[in-house]
């Protein structure tokens, strides 16, 4: 009885469950398009809303790049933070606002960001320019220089290639301030064996070796300079100067002339080509002058020299150098009746020894009383001029 009933119970159920297995693939494969079909649209929204984030990160980015050029800085700093809401780890957008933060004196804040960046991408020049700038301003000198070699050798964008040659100009310019003259001098003569045939460079050169104090290479650079250019002024002013340091002082007179000509009006340019002149006019050893000139110029010399010392010594009273200064005064004394054209014809040594006696008479002065005159400067010069001669 059981079993009829069971196999009764079969034959009811049976014509369902075999239309439920034909229709359960089509039932599958439904849902399976229903899933796919909201997973796109779900994909298809986020991508949107993503857009949608990035577009507004993006002008909010554009609005604070037009403030930090327009150096409204405030501005810039509020447009940059709402631009990293939207794009919190966007390595440009923390970077531009590290550079407004700097442009508010919010160094600390900067510093914070820039390290952050550095941590990610230690090549960053730009990057390491600010550190070096930041450590500078900070008086963390050996940090700077680290910095500034980073940024130096390390990577630039294509468009900016001339970053990298203004950055070290900057150390130079960093290591002058702090008195650092060597280095400074070592990484003008690297500049310099690239810096090409331009002019404004070749003359800013020129001016960073004379604070250098490396007067040989910055005339070259103003050599340079005026070589290939025709506005050349300042360069030949330049060259003047630094050929007066090297004490070449004829070379000196040529291009303060030429300056001056070409339209310098500068009151120590002037006054440099006077000195100038007066060395070239007041030095008795010069090559081409007869007995007779020789002789003029070594007597004026020497009266110079004694007005200089009567006056020092009158100044000096009992002063510690006053020994010294009578000394010299006795020697004049005692030398002053023969400096005369007669004595100096007579006295073929004459004229060696009463220059010697002139500039030991401007070199004790000079360290004792106050300024000289420009006659006594030039007197001081030609004696530098033949020294150990």
């Amino acid at each position: 009885m059981l079993e009829r009933k069971e196999s009764s119970a079969a034959e009811q159920n049976g014509p369902d469950s075999k239309q439920y297995l034909a229709k359960q693939p089509l039932i599958l494969a439904l849902l399976s398009t229903l899933a796919i079909l909201c997973f796109g649209a779900v994909s298809g929204l986020s991508s949107i809303y993503h857009a949608q984030r990035r577009n507004l990160g993006a002008q909010w980015f554009d609005r604070g790049e037009k403030d930090l050029r327009a150096a409204r800085y405030s501005q810039a700093v509020a447009a940059f933070r709402t631009a990293l809401l939207y794009s919190r780890d966007n390595y440009v957008f923390q970077l531009d606002l590290a550079q407004a933060l700097l442009g508010e004196k919010r160094t600390e804040e900067a510093s914070s960001y820039l390290m952050n960046l550095w941590e990610r991408e230690p090549e960053d020049g730009l990057v390491n320019l600010e550190l070096a700038r930041i450590a500078a301003q900070k008086g963390q000198a050996e940090q700077a220089l680290k910095y500034y070699h980073n940024a130096i050798y390390a990577t630039w964008p294509s468009d900016r290639q001339e970053e990298r040659q203004q950055t070290r100009l900057e150390l130079i310019d960093y290591l002058l301030k702090i008195g650092e003259r060597p280095q400074a001098r070592s990484e003008l003569i690297a500049l310099a064996a690239n810096a090409g045939d331009d002019p404004a460079l070749q003359a800013q050169l020129g001016d960073l070796f004379m604070k250098a104090q490396d007067y040989a290479d910055a005339l070259a650079a103003y050599r340079q300079s005026f070589k290939v250019s025709s506005e050349k002024p300042a360069a030949l002013a330049g060259a003047g100067q630094a050929a007066f340091e090297l004490a070449r002082y004829r070379q000196a007179q040529q291009y303060l002339q030429a300056a001056m000509a070409a339209g310098v009006h500068d009151p120590e340019v002037a006054d440099l080509l006077k000195t100038a002149e007066l060395v070239l006019q007041m030095d008795p050893f010069r090559r081409q002058l007869s007995a007779a000139q020789r002789d003029r110029i070594a007597i004026e010399a020497f009266q110079t020299a004694g007005q200089r010392l009567d006056a020092c010594v009158a100044a000096a009273g009992s002063s510690p150098s006053g020994p010294a200064l009578q000394n010299l005064s006795e020697s004049w004394t005692k030398m002053k009746p023969h400096m005369n054209p007669r004595g100096l014809r007579q006295d073929p040594d004459l004229v060696e020894n009463a220059m010697e006696l002139v500039f030991n008479i401007e070199r004790q002065t000079t360290a004792t009383c106050e300024a000289s005159n420009a006659t006594d400067h030039a007197l001081l010069l030609i004696a530098r001029l033949h020294e150990g001669t």
